[in-house]
């Protein structure tokens, strides 16, 4: 079930904002997202927390400062999603910018899982001989493998954001603003959020020992539409400081100073860079760079981030589409398989679910898990075929229920049930023995039943209310679309009743709508919902422009909508 609910707006905190000259509409989605200071929509890169707020940052800023100095082969082991891809191209950029000789590796995903595993040291060495090896965006959990780089005599400096387990990894280095200790106030940067900091670290050490000073140092803000890039696609929390990050790289996007991949991606994704949103690099930019991860090697999408030639770049975005359309007909395929093996589920009844099935492409669990925790709104974790008696599990979850803390609990009540785990919050993955599977759906399910309550279980459509009819507008739009909304910082849904004057579905599945509302009508249409809707409805919708043409109208997308 769905129910459609207007945010409180704390009128005293909306009232201040606007009387320090923020638009009304504005000041009332601000203060119902928690912002009670004008000082929290600053994008000013002045406005960033200091990179001296991490843990261990200086000691990494000195030792890779020595390193470079020194010249020693700096290799970034990089993760397999986008948020690994522009974090490792932030790293070569900037390193190389900073003097650094840096190569980097990304394990397939297929043959070495997931992390600094003692085999991908053991190839990183056989590969590029390193003295220094850099994780980004992974490498908190690596235990084992950064015991193995000891052994033969490499320097690890782990950088990462994933939540480390009871015990942490004996590097050189680690930067993490979610280990133990750290009091870092933004504990949501991504793992190219980490990297840039790292880099704005070593620059400032170079500084100092007077390399170059405040005009002639290098311009690490050239790196930020990819940070921005992939602190958007891993969905983290877009707190004030992320919000500044993001909002920077954007601004450059829409002024055309991108890497020419960037570039390239918003081209072949039928986006135009000059309004970039966001939404663009969440669900146009981010998703054929991560095909590239869930269908072959992250290899190619590194080169489309890090390359200055345009006409590769191109010809690499070319081939990330054409992964990106083979990763939505795998996922179709899956997602359909998995409707039938759920197709006694009954909500009403289970609080989770776990479903596995031989045919199904471990690179596309995730996507097809995030695909049933939206259609049944319950914490989703998909299973595919991993090693020889083994399987992969990618899960997904809904407000409330801590993923990774969940299979945490299961381990710990059954051990050796799983193999490994690791993860966030809302996203995380694990592997176990094939036989364990019914013991694990049993453990994982008591879990949900002790978490989660009927009203967490229960999908809420969580709105801003009525809007003004003045603000059925372009102008107005484009107002909201300089914003940087996202996860943790909802774009903003508005939800108001309206007579349904004509409605008719397009291609079998969505639900082409008019709608009237105080004499006013407003095309709007309902993504994936071909049924229709009685005379007067309730609606919550975004506002969109379509153009068509060369014509530019307000559109409504609809979110939800009710009887009335």
């Amino acid at each position: 079930m769905t129910r459609i609910t207007t945010r409180p707006t704390p009128f005293r905190t909306s009232e201040m904002l606007r009387q320090q000259g923020v638009h009304p509409v504005l000041a009332r989605l601000y203060s119902a997202r928690g912002l009670s200071d004008i000082k929290e929509l600053s994008s000013d890169l002045s406005a960033l927390l200091p990179p001296s707020g991490l843990l261990h940052m200086q000691d990494a800023a000195v030792f890779l400062a020595d390193a470079i100095a020194a010249r020693k082969k700096l290799v970034i082991v990089a993760d397999y999603d986008c948020d690994g891809a522009t974090a490792c191209a932030v790293g070569l950029r900037g390193l190389r910018m900073l003097g650094a000789q840096v190569d980097f590796i990304v394990p397939n995903r297929f043959e070495y899982g997931y992390g600094l595993t003692p085999e991908i040291v053991a190839l990183t060495q056989k590969e590029t001989a390193p003295d220094i090896i850099i994780t980004v965006d992974n490498g908190i959990a690596s235990i084992d493998g950064v015991a193995e780089a000891n052994r033969r005599g490499i320097d690890v400096i782990v950088t990462d954001h994933h939540l480390p387990a009871d015990s942490l990894p004996a590097a050189r280095v680690i930067v993490n603003p979610n280990q133990p200790n750290c009091e870092f106030q933004s504990k949501n940067l991504a793992g190219v959020g980490v990297m840039f900091y790292v880099l704005l670290a070593i620059r400032a050490e170079q500084r100092q020992r007077g390399l170059f000073d405040a005009q002639s140092q290098p311009r690490l803000d050239t790196l930020l539409d990819l940070v921005a890039l992939g602190t958007v696609a891993d969905v983290v929390k877009l707190d004030a400081n992320n919000r500044i990050l993001v909002a920077q790289g954007l601004k450059r996007m829409r002024a055309g100073r991108m890497q020419v991949g960037v570039a390239a991606l918003f081209r072949v994704a039928a986006r135009e860079a000059r309004r970039a949103t966001p939404f663009d690099l969440g669900f146009g930019l981010g998703p054929r760079l991560n095909a590239a991860g869930r269908l072959s090697d992250m290899r190619l999408g590194i080169e489309c981030l890090t390359t200055d030639d345009e006409g590769r770049a191109w010809a690499i975005a070319q081939q990330l589409d054409g992964m990106n359309r083979e990763r939505r007909d795998i996922e179709s395929t899956m997602q359909n398989a998995a409707l039938i093996l759920l197709e006694n589920f009954q909500p009403s009844d289970s609080s989770t679910i776990a479903v596995f099935d031989a045919d199904w492409h471990q690179g596309v669990i995730g996507i097809v898990a995030s695909r049933l925790k939206d259609k049944f709104y319950r914490p989703t974790i998909t299973f595919a075929p991993g090693d020889p008696g083994m399987i992969k599990g990618s899960g997904r979850s809904i407000p409330g229920f801590h993923l990774r803390d969940a299979l945490d609990l299961v381990s710990k009540r059954a051990p050796g049930l799983i193999d490994k785990f690791g993860g966030h919050a809302m996203a995380a993955g694990l592997s176990m023995r094939a036989e364990a599977l019914p013991a694990f759906v049993a453990a994982f399910e008591t879990v949900g039943r002790s978490w989660l309550s009927g009203a967490q279980l229960e999908r809420v459509v969580e709105t801003d209310g009525i809007l003004e009819d003045g603000y059925f507008s372009i102008q107005f739009i484009v107002q909201l679309e300089d914003q940087v909304w996202g996860q943790g910082f909802a774009a903003p849904i508005f939800c108001d009743e309206f007579r349904v004057m004509s409605q008719r579905i397009l291609k079998e599945k969505h639900l082409k709508l008019q709608l009237e509302k105080n004499g006013q009508r407003y095309d709007a249409i309902w993504f994936g919902h071909p049924e229709g809707l009685p005379d007067r409805a309730r609606v919550a919708f975004r506002l969109d422009i379509n153009e068509y043409n060369g014509v530019s109208k307000v559109q409504l997308l609809v979110e939800h909508a009710e009887a009335l």
